[in-house]
């Protein structure tokens, strides 16, 4: 990751505590939900691992190709459920973001300082991330709670807290892409 090592930090562990919280979604008794809650953690986590800083931690020469190999599949697997629903189509743009970023970090010659990826991709990225982060934001709303007060089912079916988990996970998005 490029930059210096506090906003690192900070990075890593927002995507981590992001990735616990999806972890914790994948109790729910909904499996879509479910399914959904697992790729999003594999996400998070896998920003927490990209965003360690590189003055702290330098990833071997395989990581970099094994990152774009594991968020290819978590890609292929979302354009695969995007035919039964639009909101995987996220999840797809969010894999090949991924996908991008490492393949950058892979070509650069300190393996996260140098070089900087393809302008129009990464400004492209860039803008849809931003916009997918107002959006979000606007439609982050608290849920009705129910008559008596308490809020419908566990913490892996909260909706306001899923939106908030995927806010966080894009604002991360954009900072990792920024440097590029």
């Amino acid at each position: 990751m490029h930059g210096p090592a506090s906003p690192g930090w900070l990075l890593v562990a927002l995507c981590a505590a992001t990735g616990a919280y999806c972890l914790l979604r994948m109790r729910s008794r909904v499996e879509e939900q479910r399914r959904t809650a697992g790729g999003e953690a594999l996400m998070g986590f896998g920003m927490a691992a990209m965003a360690v800083p590189a003055a702290v931690f330098t990833p071997p020469s395989w990581a970099w190709p094994a990152y774009a190999v594991v968020f290819g599949a978590a890609g292929l697997r979302a354009l695969w459920a995007a035919r039964s629903g639009r909101h995987h189509l996220h999840h797809l743009v969010g894999a090949a973001a991924m996908v991008y970023m490492a393949v950058v970090m892979a070509g650069s010659p300190a393996h996260g300082h140098g070089t900087s990826g393809t302008p129009v991709l990464t400004g492209a990225l860039l803008l849809y991330f931003t916009g997918y982060v107002l959006l979000t934001g606007v439609r982050l709303i608290p849920v009705v709670a129910v008559a008596d007060g308490r809020t419908a089912g566990g913490w892996g079916d909260r909706p306001e807290l899923a939106r908030a988990c995927r806010l966080s996970m894009a604002i991360g998005m954009l900072a990792m892409l920024l440097p590029l």
